[in-house]
Order: C-alpha cells, then sequence, then structure tokens
C-alpha cells in the first residue's frame, strides 16, 4: 500500500495567536496557523484501502462527556490493539479525574486523530487529546508509529536511537521561539517526546503537551530540528518515517467552505401520516464506522427507514457509507466535524464543528444536510443562532436506550420499546455493539405494536421543521 494523496497541515506555534479555523482538541482556544516548519501533512483517510473508525463514548446522559475516536487497518492488528489500548487506557483515567470535577459544565474528553503516514512501509497515527475538568481545557499530542517491514508497534521516541542529543537539538531551537517557554525543561524523558513526525523537508516535528514547556495558555507548542541535523540519530523506522514525508504530496482539507448541492431528503419516504399511524423515528449517532453496514442490513429487512448524525471525521474516513445511507432511504444530517461540546466553543468555532462536518457530508452525498444534533445534545443560544444561521434544525431525543451509557443488548432492546410512543425520537449509536445487536429486536417488538419507522421531519409533516428550533419530540412544541 502507497498511497500519495495527503490532505490538511498543522503549523501552531508558541507565539501564534488569534483566528483558527482548524478544529482542534483545544476549542476554547483560536489560533492562526502560519506557514512554517512544523507544519505536517496528514494522510487523506479516504485513500487508504482497508481504513475504517472507532470510537468509544460515553455520554448524552450520564456524569461525563467522552468521544474517542481512532482509525482501524485491516492489515495492522498490532497497531489496531495498541491505539485501542491507549483509548481505553484514557478513557479509564478520565473517569478517575473527572469524579471530582464540579457537575456543571461537565467534564469532557476528546480524541480525534489524523495519519502522519501510510505508505507500504510505515504507518503513523497522531492522536489528539482535550480534556475538560472544570478550570479549563488540557490539550495533548500523541504519535504511535507501525513498522510494516519490522511488523511492530513503535513509539515517536523510538524515531531515533538515542534521546539525549536529540533534546539538546531540541533545546537550542526552543531558544529560538517565544521567552515564556521553559527550554530547561526538556531532557531525555519518553513523555517529552510522545509526538513526533516528519514535515516534508524532512525535518523531525516534534510537539509538547500543554504545560510541558511552557504555560498552556501558549497552544500548541513544536519545533522542527533541521534534518541534516536529525538524520545520524535516526533508527529504521525513523527512516522510512522520514521517507513516507517527503513523499507527500499535499492536497486540500475539507475546510468548511459551502458545497452547493440540495437538501437531504429520504429517497423512500413513503407519504405516512403520522397523524394517523403511530410513527417512530429511530436516530443513530457517530458513524459511520464498521457497524454501519450491518445497522443499515437490518433496518432494510424490515423496511425502516432511520436518521443518522454522523461525524465529519468519520465521513472523511468512510466516504462511501453517507452515500449508502442515502441509497437505502435514510437521512442523513450532521453532528459536528470532530464532536465537542458546542457549548464549551465559540461562536466562530461552533460555525466551524457544523460548517466543517456539513461540506464533508455534501461532497460525499451530493446532499446537503437539513438537520443537526448537538454532541451529548448540549445546546446553547450561540448553538442555535449558528444553526439557524446554516439553515439547520437542530434534534435532540425524547427516548434514550443508553446503549452509550453502559446497557447491555436486553436493556437497550428494554429502554427503547417502553420509551416507544408516537412521535417518539430515540437515540441510539452508530459505533456500539450493543445497538447492533439489539435493533432487530427493537424493530421486530415495535412492528408487532403497529408502529412506522420513519426519518424525523416526518414526524411533523406540514409544519415542517425550522432552522435553530430544537425538536425533542414529534408530540412536543418547538423550543
Amino acid at each position: 500500500m502507497h498511497k500519495r494523496r495527503f490532505f490538511g497541515g498543522i503549523a501552531l506555534i508558541a507565539v501564534a495567536a488569534s483566528g483558527c479555523g482548524m478544529a482542534t482538541a483545544s476549542p476554547e482556544r483560536e489560533l492562526r496557523v502560519p506557514a512554517e516548519p512544523t507544519m505536517i501533512s496528514f494522510v487523506d483517510p479516504s485513500e487508504v484501502p482497508g481504513l475504517t473508525t472507532r470510537t468509544l463514548t460515553h455520554g448524552d446522559a450520564g456524569d461525563r462527556d467522552v468521544y474517542i475516536a481512532y482509525p482501524e487497518l485491516k492489515d495492522t492488528p498490532g497497531l489496531n490493539a495498541r491505539l485501542r489500548s491507549l483509548a481505553e487506557s484514557r478513557m479509564s483515567r478520565f473517569a478517575r479525574v473527572s469524579a471530582a470535577a464540579p457537575p456543571q459544565p461537565r467534564a469532557e474528553l476528546n480524541t480525534d486523530w489524523q495519519l502522519t503516514a501510510a505508505t507500504r512501509d510505515v504507518v503513523g497515527v497522531r492522536l489528539r487529546t482535550g480534556e475538560f475538568a472544570g478550570a479549563g481545557w488540557a490539550n495533548s499530542l500523541r504519535t504511535v508509529w507501525y513498522d510494516r517491514v519490522s511488523d511492530k508497534v513503535v513509539e515517536s521516541p523510538d524515531l531515533v536511537t538515542a534521546l539525549p542529543p536529540l533534546a539538546t537539538l531540541v533545546r537550542a531551537e526552543l531558544k529560538k521561539r517565544a521567552a515564556e517557554l521553559d527550554y530547561d525543561a526538556v531532557g531525555a524523558d519518553r513523555e517529552l517526546f510522545d509526538s513526533m513526525a516528519f514535515n516534508s523537508q524532512g525535518d523531525l516535528v516534534v510537539e509538547f503537551d500543554d504545560y510541558q514547556v511552557g504555560p498552556g495558555a501558549l497552544g500548541r507548542v513544536a519545533v522542527a530540528v533541521p534534518k541534516k541535523r536529525v538524520e545520524p540519530l535516526l533508527s529504521p523506522t525513523g527512516w522510512r518515517a522520514l521517507a513516507a514525508a517527503k513523499d507527500a504530496i499535499p492536497s486540500p482539507v475539507v475546510s468548511g467552505a459551502s458545497v452547493k448541492s440540495p437538501p437531504a431528503v429520504s429517497s423512500r419516504a413513503s407519504g405516512v401520516d403520522c397523524a394517523k399511524i403511530k410513527c417512530v423515528a429511530l436516530t443513530f449517532d457517530d458513524g459511520p464506522g464498521p457497524a454501519t453496514r450491518q445497522l443499515l442490513e437490518t433496518l432494510d429487512r424490515y423496511g425502516a427507514r432511520a436518521t443518522f448524525f454522523t461525524v465529519g471525521t468519520n465521513v472523511a474516513a468512510n466516504p462511501g457509507l453517507v452515500g449508502l445511507m442515502r441509497e437505502k432511504g435514510h437521512l442523513v444530517g450532521n453532528h459536528t466535524w470532530s464532536h465537542h461540546d458546542l457549548t464549551k466553543l465559540s461562536s466562530s468555532k461552533v460555525t466551524n464543528a457544523f460548517a466543517r462536518a456539513q461540506s464533508a457530508i455534501s461532497v460525499q452525498m451530493g446532499q446537503t444536510p437539513t438537520l443537526a444534533r448537538a454532541p451529548y445534545g448540549a445546546v446553547s443560544e450561540e448553538v442555535k443562532n449558528a444553526a439557524r444561521r446554516m439553515g439547520l434544525s437542530l434534534v435532540s431525543w425524547d427516548v434514550d436506550t443508553k446503549d452509550s451509557n453502559g446497557a447491555d443488548a436486553a436493556q437497550v432492546v428494554r429502554h427503547a420499546v417502553s420509551g416507544a410512543h408516537p412521535g417518539a425520537i430515540v437515540l441510539m449509536h452508530d459505533g456500539q455493539d450493543t445497538a447492533v445487536q439489539a435493533l432487530p429486536e427493537i424493530l421486530r417488538q415495535l412492528t408487532a405494536q403497529g408502529y412506522a419507522f420513519v426519518t424525523v421531519p416526518e414526524l411533523y409533516d406540514a409544519p415542517g421543521m425550522a432552522p435553530g428550533r430544537v425538536y425533542s419530540s414529534g408530540k412536543q412544541p418547538l423550543t
């Protein structure tokens, strides 16, 4: 596998501040992206055969909000296991830390990812994590490598054969940066060097977490160690990672720019009159992902239509699945670009979170969503205003199956069936195995009770749905 299409880049530096159009794991900050040596080009995941996305979630009705996404490749089982282990470890640690956090605003953990390389020799996965536990965001980065030649998972520090000389080079680069940086804090500590990749010139980009070498308010701190100085230190995996970066050909990132396409509609809307027939709207959040095809097959067997609220990063990694949703008669909605709690974001970042997902979905589906669901159902006046400006109606729910909060399949069935009523909007999650296991029985029991399964707009028929309004049930008034 040797893919040459790359997208995006990042070049946030400690001394740069104000306005940024790129979503990051530090949602309260707005930083301008300069063109400078710490820019990293990322591989377009849609061009990597056998790649899909996995998510770990907790929230919507819980005591904390968690969304962790990471890639999975069909031919890298060792890397897949390592990423899964890191995600589970991060989730467990956050559960302990957040237990002491104040009840409001709720604690949040958000991890997204990019590919720093994907060739026949090496794969690199960069994880970006933001944690909010009541006192502000703390942000961290970690880049994990997989050496296909040696068939081993390699952590970033092992791109070089020795850390002490690299630490010396990094300190020298940091001295050229902002005065607030504590370059003396940089020693031969593996935790300080757990996120490294190469820029297109072959320089080694070393990224630091918040507070490791300076105040968290500085934003992302990174340095680029010149290629000629780092080459003598490279390990075999380091050389392969360098070769992958030098071979990169950048291409545009999904920026949130407007894409002209018709409004999204169900291609199989059957004219069901929900004023006369018992209707229920099943909704699935957080996809598309590995479970999507099975969910679609199950819905097909029962002639059921549903509404899928998709995350932009997952759409970018699984581009064909939103088109398949449309072909099967389902409705695709916007669940933002990377699943941050929008109420913790600035107005511009709320708009950007919707816009980037809107663009990604429209490009892949040929239709523009008219519905959105805020992550965790968290809505503020700013969120409503942003949705109104973009022509998006906000959809909540009134039946929570609790599939993202630890319920097993039998419990998910019980929550869905006991909570169902004419006009109900049922919350489920695309990435949850329990949802896949529970769906056939939910459809069987509700079909036996005479329910028709429709998309959300069909619950409202003639009155329609207004942009910027929140809808939680077909039987409840607008808010």
